[in-house]
């Protein structure tokens, strides 16, 4: 079926966006962890969350799901560079 070829090819999207966005903050915990900086920047994650649920209303997607989505996936990136700055 059509649609569910379409639902295949989004979700495989949706994985290698992830993918490329923990690339990205695996990046920024490494800086982190050199600075001496914290693992989480509660202020950059309010402003993130705040964009992303604007983004969501104006895709006609749910803002709360959204910050849901979004909270976890900060909260995976936050145990990351956690991680790194105790090694």
């Amino acid at each position: 079926m059509r649609l569910r070829a379409s639902i295949d090819n989004i979700d495989a999207a949706l994985i290698h966006l992830l993918a490329e966005r923990f690339k990205c903050t695996q990046q920024v915990g490494e800086l982190k962890a050199r600075e001496g900086m914290p693992p989480a920047d509660p202020a950059r994650e309010e402003a993130q969350i705040a964009r992303l649920r604007d983004l969501a209303d104006q895709a006609g997607l749910d803002p709360t799901f959204a910050e849901k989505f979004l909270n976890f996936v900060i909260a995976e990136v936050i145990h990351h560079h956690e991680a790194i700055a105790g090694s």
